[in-house]
């Protein structure tokens, strides 16, 4: 999505944005130059990640696509500001954005142009808002529509703008940052909490010695070598390409798989549904909205009286997290006991046993074992 001049967005300067959750009351003019240059950062994460010129969908823009316009953005807002400086109350130029990545030919864009120019456009415009005097903050410009900002709005709202762009890439920043930290992450990962040893056995006791079971999200493998030592068959699956890699390196077969939208059908054993799915820490990266389809695709694929046994973060809402050896955001969707096991009802699953564990940093996490 777009936020053009001739489209009003500016009710996010009076309450948190309803979809990527911004809340510029919470922000002042002093921080918002530290923000964007946070936010152009991540932006280089997400443009070096596995293919970020391609379309997930026809109808929306690439990650490479995004980011053209998020540098166009701070061009845009640099000019703002200096008028605003400048000039007694101007009037903005109108900025058809639409247009803009039209004539721009954003879809030619490669992520080797775009992603300096996008870091050079942050920190011009940064800079700029680092050196505004705060007897300025109150200087008024006008938009082509009608909306009138100050200095300090008109900064509150760029940051949303660049913000919110971010969250539409969340998806595809979490296996970015993943992927380029694939080595480090199975470095540093620790040894499995008694949480997940204790669901390791009990899952494997349950669908038994020969079981073929489907890991989605498998990371470092350590889950899988557990499952395997206690006689289960397991296909390994990530959709970061960093792991994958990983796991062929150590001899395992792994595939390549993103559970919304590829194929999940075992090319060993076509047409063959799984004994069960095993789901350990990884559909907390699933929008919430996206989480229903994941878990029909998962039912389509299972056995009638197949498992299913997933772990997400207990909580509200979405958030960026960068804790452990990840140094890039990763975006994590929370959720609470009620919602997720109606998600699975609906999406052809019967809820079995659910456990509420505290995690090592304090978090706690949702264990549910279902039943096809």
């Amino acid at each position: 999505m777009t936020m053009s001049d001739t489209k009003d967005w500016t009710w996010v300067l009076e309450r948190a944005c309803d979809e990527c959750g911004f809340d510029s009351a919470a922000v002042d003019l002093p921080d918002v130059g530290a923000a964007i240059r946070a936010n152009a950062r991540a932006w280089q994460v997400v443009l070096a990640g596995p293919d970020p010129s391609r379309r997930r969908d026809p109808e929306v823009w690439s990650v490479t696509e995004y980011a053209a316009h998020v540098r166009d953005v701070h061009t845009v807002f640099a000019e703002r500001l200096a008028l605003m400086l400048e000039v007694d109350e101007p009037q903005f130029a109108n900025w058809d954005q639409d247009a803009g990545a039209v004539e721009g030919r954003y879809d030619l864009a490669t992520p080797q142009q775009v992603a300096p120019a996008l870091a050079a456009n942050a920190e011009d415009v940064a800079a700029g808002y680092d050196d505004v005097d705060p007897a300025s903050y109150d200087r008024i410009g006008h938009r082509s529509n009608g909306s009138t900002f100050t200095v300090e709005s008109l900064a509150r709202y760029h940051l949303h703008d660049v913000v919110h762009h971010l969250w539409d890439v969340r998806r595809e920043l979490t296996v970015a940052a993943y992927d380029a930290r694939a080595t480090a992450y199975r470095a540093a990962r620790p040894e499995p909490a008694e949480r997940v040893l204790a669901a390791l056995a009990d899952f494997a006791q349950r669908v038994g010695t020969g079981a073929r079971i489907l890991e989605i999200g498998s990371g470092s493998g350590q889950d899988a070598l557990d499952l395997e030592e206690r006689g289960v068959t397991v296909r390994r699956t990530d959709v970061t390409p960093g792991f994958v890699d990983l796991l062929r390196a150590d001899g395992h077969a792994a595939d390549l798989l993103d559970p919304l939208l590829d194929d999940l059908d075992d090319p060993t054993a076509p047409g063959e549904p799984y004994d069960g799915v095993w789901a350990n820490a990884c559909l907390l990266h699933v929008a919430r909205a996206d989480l229903p389809t994941v878990l029909r695709r998962l039912a389509r694929v299972t056995r009638p009286g197949g498992l299913l046994r997933l772990a997400v973060k207990e909580g509200d809402g979405e958030g960026w997290s960068t804790h452990g050896s990840i140094e890039a955001p990763r975006m994590f969707t929370y959720w609470r006991s009620p919602d997720l096991e109606a998600a699975l009802v609906a999406s052809g699953w019967r809820v079995a046993d659910s456990t509420r564990t505290a995690g090592r940093r304090g978090e706690t996490w949702l264990g549910i074992l279902a039943v096809r």
